[in-house]
């Protein structure tokens, strides 16, 4: 399905996201439409996975889906040390990105059929990520029917009190490309207002931290009395079919 909850088709069009990853550096923002700006950090989902990164990596448990994944560093570094891995994006730039790396990827909305629904071991949602689809309600409770049951949610929050839901776009503000995405809903939320989110849906705190003026959150899934099977490689990805990053289309079909 594509709904417009899943934000979905804006992110995968040649927009100045698509561009910016291409090129590995912005200046990119999102827009809102008060006009504010908020930067995008480029250049750091671009790079290596960093000291603050490799700390929530150390923290995943079985195997891992990355919702959002952008250009991979996070797949990456989990494929590299033999961990069973899929990121998760919209953008077939990200996508092809990751897959440069070494990672396995999948051009798909979160919102939409994945593989290994019901026994992912870990969720992330990271460099905002959170706000995808501009519901936090409807993406918990979305994570919480991809893990396993007592499975992992880990989620980067805003390092301020913030609970706030936009229409944004993806802009480029330079003079040489004032280019502009397609609006899509978009949330900002706080490490307080994603607790609240989470306590009403069910959710376990596992832990909160930060590192490196970035703010994190872990979550437990509901627990369940059948035991479910954790995902292997065949398992989960045997259904990815790899195509041709340089033909158009997704570098990885269900």
């Amino acid at each position: 399905m594509r709904t417009r909850q899943a934000g979905a088709v804006p992110w995968a069009a040649a927009d100045p996201y698509s561009t910016a990853l291409r090129a590995g550096r912005g200046p990119l923002f999102l827009r809102r439409a008060d006009g504010r700006l908020l930067p995008l950090e480029v250049e750091r989902w671009c790079a290596r996975a960093d000291r603050v990164d490799l700390e929530v990596l150390d923290r995943c448990e079985g195997a891992v889906l990355d919702v959002g994944c952008g250009p991979g560093r996070l797949v990456a570094e989990l494929a590299a040390r033999g961990r069973t891995v899929l990121g998760v994006d919209v953008s077939e730039a990200a996508v092809e990105h990751t897959v440069r790396l070494g990672g396995q990827a999948l051009r798909r909305s979160v919102f939409e059929p994945l593989p290994g629904e019901g026994r992912w071991g870990t969720v992330l949602l990271m460099d905002g990520n959170v706000g995808i689809g501009g519901d936090p309600r409807a993406l918990l409770d979305r994570a919480a029917r991809l893990l396993s049951p007592g499975g992992l949610l880990i989620a980067e929050t805003l390092p301020v009190d913030v609970d706030e839901r936009a229409e944004v776009r993806v802009v480029d503000v330079t003079e040489a490309h004032a280019e502009s995405g397609s609006p899509f809903p978009w949330a900002r939320l706080g490490t307080p207002a994603l607790s609240r989110y989470a306590d009403r849906a069910g959710w376990s705190a596992a832990d909160q931290w930060a590192a490196g003026g970035r703010c994190f959150v872990a979550l437990r899934s509901r627990s369940a009395s059948s035991s479910a099977e954790v995902p292997k490689s065949t398992a989960v990805i045997s259904s990815q079919r790899a195509a041709n990053p340089s033909a158009g289309s997704p570098v990885a079909e269900r």
